[in-house]
């Protein structure tokens, strides 16, 4: 089993995690680069979206609804939550490169429901420090459960110099009132082109049982299974995380074995 993708940064509008080339049930993963003043539009039915703008600015518009220079950051090493813009079923949008380049993540999900347009800015982020000791980062809430929609959960996260995230192992791949039923993509970037790290993905059972290297444009789709990850030394990492499922939110349970590591 498969479960990395690259992407290779190019101008325009690239399908990346569909439902079509996936074993995930809920979430996708399509990225956009414009030049300064482009436009591109976007129609596709029974989806709901959510534009992670990760550099530059842009302008988001449809019937009735405009919000303008979307974005701030100028690289996504900065450690501050991304401005995002979601669109909810079956409403038409184009999106216009402002004030240079603009470089989104496109996340998606079925939409059963619609849900009205809304913008979040990065004053309305909140962040936290996850882990302790070789295990921290910084965590941003970049589309969280409170905002209005179907099944998309999003944020980011940031890992340096030898540390590990998602960590102690942790897993949200069935539904049991503590655990939710949530599938996840990793995108990942790093801070030089020859950096990388770690990513793992496994079940109890062993009937998933990958490691792959990441770098730069990388992903990787967690159907289930826990999925710790480690950064090389020297190298700084920036990860998009996309999680969807019918309950949104931090739902997870820990690796049985490994939560001793957390009240030490």
């Amino acid at each position: 089993m498969n479960l990395k993708k690259t992407y290779k940064e190019e101008y325009g509008y690239v399908r990346f995690i569909t439902d079509r080339n996936s074993p995930l049930t809920y979430a996708e993963m399509d990225m956009l680069k414009l030049h300064d003043g482009e436009s591109f539009a976007i129609d596709e039915i029974e989806k709901e979206f959510v534009l992670i703008v990760m550099e530059g600015k842009c302008n988001v518009e449809g019937k009735d609804f405009l919000f303008e220079k979307v974005g701030f950051r100028k690289s996504t090493m900065e450690i501050v939550g991304a401005e995002s813009v979601y669109v909810g079923k079956n409403t038409p949008f184009h999106v216009t490169a402002m004030e240079g380049d603009v470089r989104i993540a496109v996340c998606k999900a079925p939409a059963p429901k619609y849900f009205p347009p809304q913008c979040i800015r990065h004053e309305d982020i909140k962040m936290a420090r996850f882990g302790k000791e070789t295990f921290q980062r910084d965590v941003a809430f970049t589309f969280p459960e409170t905002m209005q929609a179907n099944y998309l959960y999003i944020g980011e996260y940031w890992v340096e110099n030898g540390f590990w995230a998602s960590f102690p192992p942790h897993k949200h791949d069935v539904e049991n009132g503590v655990e939710g039923a949530l599938d996840e993509i990793y995108y990942y970037e790093f801070d030089k082109p020859q950096g990388f790290g770690i990513q793992m993905v496994y079940t109890q059972d062993k009937s998933i049982d990958e490691a792959y290297k990441i770098e730069h444009g990388d992903a990787v789709e967690i159907p289930r299974g826990y999925h710790p990850m480690a950064v090389a030394p020297g190298y700084k990492n920036y990860t998009l995380w996309i999680m969807a499922g019918p309950r949104r939110g931090l739902l997870s349970s820990g690796e049985p074995c490994h939560q001793w590591i957390v009240g030490k």
